[in-house]
């Protein structure tokens, strides 16, 4: 019997995954990728330590037109099963808090270094640098052509060429086109875990700042390390809540999450007496950021600076307690696709099987990762998707 010949276009988490899962005796293996080496991207997640997968990973954490999608990749291949393949590749992996699991190295490089050896050492063909312009079916095979003038045939393709985020490293919305060449629907494209723009009068004095917050926007919240920028706001809770971000205009900041308003204000009071002849502009040390309570001070209409801390007024007081229990700012957008990390938005997912990956229009053609109608939370969540698609697609286009 003939082989297989399966191509996957593109060369990132998703597409390397569905390479190893791919590959056997009976198919022949050939990966795309347009770029001059494979895994770009991987390289840079968790800040270089590659945040691989999350242990509480589920549903919950995915979003798209229909997150229900994931529910087949959770029954087929999910987080127990990559973590089993990625010790059998050579990864011994620790989990830290909140799930989050990294290789034990802290090192990104190690992940991608073992995925490439599985792919090399089983005889899957990489070709890089190589830029796919079209895929046609014809005949029942599909011809896949480059900008290099190359011309081959398959007779399965897997779309794995990835989003439109962190262009840099390699993703160009290039997957979506050759999907809509096929017939299908692309969603609005929008980058996600991505840093937000807001009003720049406060938060521009207060560039580099970080500070320990609960952020909510809309009825989502996620706490952890806040960080002010001349153009807005970053840190590990705004990249959570950019994934959940839907046309909401404003952002809330508490910066004293574990204490009530009842209880900020009683602290304010008991300052106020303390502190009686300390002018406002010195009134938060020692609570809170110096440059951030000042900041606030003006924002809420206190002035002047120089005054003595006894010299608030209740109603004063009131303000400053709403202020740090619930400071807004005015959401202006996110940063461009070169800040993200990933793409909210993709081919909708209606038009695939969720248990195979293949598409329900075009038999032999699969899609996984980013290029799908599918994006998580930040934490690991979107490296696990891609792993868990991308080897579903594998497997499935191995089968004759």
């Amino acid at each position: 019997m003939s082989k297989t010949d399966i191509a996957i276009i593109g060369g990132g988490a998703s597409g390397l995954m569905a390479a190893v899962a791919a590959k056997n005796e009976d198919t022949n293996v050939t990966v795309f990728e347009r770029t001059k080496r494979v895994g770009k991207k991987i390289l840079a997640t968790g800040n270089g330590r590659c945040n691989m997968t999350n242990t509480g990973a589920g549903s919950k954490n995915y979003h798209g037109k229909d997150p229900s999608f994931v529910n087949g990749a959770i029954k087929r291949f999910w987080v127990n099963e990559t973590l089993e393949l990625f010790s059998e590749l050579g990864i011994l992996w620790k989990e830290e808090e909140r799930g989050k699991v990294y290789p034990y190295s802290d090192t990104a490089s190690a992940v991608l270094d073992v995925l490439r050896r599985r792919v090399e050492r089983t005889g899957t063909e990489v070709r890089c640098d190589l830029d796919v312009k079209s895929i046609e079916k014809k005949n029942g095979k599909f011809i896949v052509r480059t900008y290099s003038g190359t011309e081959d045939k398959f007779d399965k393709v897997i779309i794995a060429a990835g989003g439109k985020a962190a262009p840099d490293l390699g993703s160009n919305g290039s997957g979506y086109e050759l999907l809509k060449s096929f017939g299908h629907k692309i969603t609005a494209l929008r980058p996600s875990l991505v840093q937000i723009k807001t009003d720049t009068d406060i938060v521009k004095k207060l560039k580099g700042i970080k500070i320990d917050a609960n952020v909510t926007i809309g009825r989502n919240s996620s706490r952890g390390e806040l960080l002010f920028t001349d153009y807005g706001l970053s840190g590990p809770p705004i990249f959570e809540l950019t994934s959940r971000l839907n046309g909401d205009k404003t952002i809330e900041i508490d910066m004293m999450p574990d204490h009530t308003s009842d209880d900020v204000l009683n602290i304010i009071y008991e300052r106020m007496a303390y502190l009686y002849d300390v002018p406002l502009e010195e009134f938060f040390t020692g609570m809170l950021n110096k440059r951030v309570g000042q900041a606030l001070l003006k924002s809420v209409g206190v002035a002047p600076l120089s005054r003595e801390s006894s010299s608030l007024t209740e109603a004063e007081a009131k303000k400053i307690v709403s202020a740090i229990k619930g400071w807004r700012f005015n959401i202006t957008g996110t940063m461009s696709w070169n800040n993200a990390q990933v793409t909210k938005g993709g081919a909708e997912t209606a038009g695939f099987d969720s248990a195979t990956m293949e598409s329900k229009l075009i038999k032999g053609l699969y899609a996984c990762g980013e290029v799908l109608d599918i994006d998580g939370d930040c934490g690991g969540y979107n490296l696990q998707w891609a792993w868990s698609s991308g080897y579903i697609a594998g497997k499935n286009a191995a089968m004759s």
